[in-house]
């Protein structure tokens, strides 16, 4: 028995519809996962917020500076991205808010030679070493030959190297990192592998302080509950998918 033309069209017509939602449905999850400031619905649940909206510098100000000064032209927002501008000195830019034990996520690139980094444990009552260090460096450039393996990307700078191993991508190209820092534990990871884990307080991170320029410094290497920062070295560097999430201490 042949279908009536009406059933055919029906079926057809509820095909169709069913590709469109599928396909609108793809489109608005492959959208929302690459969109640099945004957050899935896994991600909101789980507690992450986003340090970076995407459009401003809202929830950002100059460190050491009155709240209310004017972030200068050095750091520029600029189709979801945050770019630190190459050769204009503004300054290093913290969260207003301040983290105790938190994941701490980011992507990242740098221009070749280029020098960066994102820091932690901020306070602005210690300007000559206001905060712990992830580097983020040209590790391969002739510029940087000379630098040891505690100033290499992904280090806690100055104290304590990375992974040797570490999978980082080329200056142009985006990298992801984490902080993430529970109780006295911290961890350092770099494109979805840990590279680094380190404990305040322990006989490592004590050794590597004092054979380091932040030995004159009594309380640095102390947690305490402290600003994230973006530091501002005078190279380019791009920022984007910036988000955190507080956790519970261990």
């Amino acid at each position: 028995m042949r279908p009536s033309p009406l059933r055919l069209t029906l079926h057809s017509l509820a095909l169709v519809v069913a590709l469109t939602l599928g396909a609108r449905a793809r489109a608005a999850a492959a959208a929302q996962a690459s969109a640099p400031a945004s957050l899935t619905t896994e991600e909101k649940a789980a507690g992450w917020r986003l340090l970076f909206d995407g459009h401003s510098l809202a929830g950002w100000r100059l460190y050491g500076k009155p709240a209310t000064t004017a972030i200068g032209p050095g750091w520029k927002v600029d189709d979801g991205i945050l770019k630190k501008i190459a050769g204009i000195k503004t300054g290093d830019i913290i969260t207003e808010q301040t983290y105790d034990n938190f994941e701490l996520s980011w992507e990242w690139r740098i221009e070749k030679e280029g020098n960066n980094g994102v820091k932690y444990f901020v306070t602005e009552k210690r300007p000559g070493a206001p905060g712990h260090e992830y580097q983020m460096i040209d590790d391969d450039a002739p510029k940087w030959a000379a630098l040891h393996a505690e100033s290499k990307t992904a280090s806690f700078y100055e104290v304590l190297p990375p992974a040797a191993d570490r999978p980082l991508n080329p200056p142009g190209q985006w990298n992801r990192s984490r902080v993430v820092v529970r109780g006295s534990v911290v961890e350092h990871w770099l494109n979805d592998r840990k590279v680094l884990t380190y404990e305040l307080g322990s006989a490592a991170v004590t050794a590597g302080i004092a054979k380091s320029k932040f030995a004159k410094y009594a309380d640095f290497g102390q947690k305490l509950p402290g600003h994230i920062m973006l530091t501002d070295h005078g190279d380019a560097a791009w920022f984007r998918a910036l988000k955190l999430r507080e956790l519970p201490a261990r």
